[in-house]
């Protein structure tokens, strides 16, 4: 299911059910009960459309669960920061700062 490489696991549209961003993409891990999901998606879709070439891809975990399994999501919110290739380099659990969210796609761009 999941691509891997030397960098790690690797996503791509068929398992996030949307297209990468060109130059990096933060997938949110999302519940429907869950309050600071809400925030996270403000920030997340903030952050995206600061930076060119960066998508923001929400995921429902409860819908996902053989995804949440695979990637070992225990809580949401969870971000994780994929490059353009998909390979997971940056990952956090709960609400992020916005300032962190824009120096963790440092690492991915």
């Amino acid at each position: 299911m999941l691509g891997q490489d030397d960098a790690g696991p690797r996503l791509g549209a068929a398992e996030l059910g949307a297209e990468l961003g060109e130059r990096a993409t933060l997938v949110q891990f999302s519940s429907a009960f869950c309050q600071p999901c809400r925030a996270t998606r403000r920030i997340l879709a903030e952050v995206a459309a600061m930076v060119d070439g960066v998508a923001h891809i929400e995921i429902d975990a409860e819908e996902r669960l053989e995804l949440v399994r695979a990637l070992g999501i225990e809580k949401t919110p969870t971000v994780l920061v994929l490059d353009s290739a998909g390979t997971i380099v940056r990952r956090a659990a709960g609400m992020p700062r916005k300032v962190d969210v824009i120096a963790a796609l440092g690492a991915a761009v």
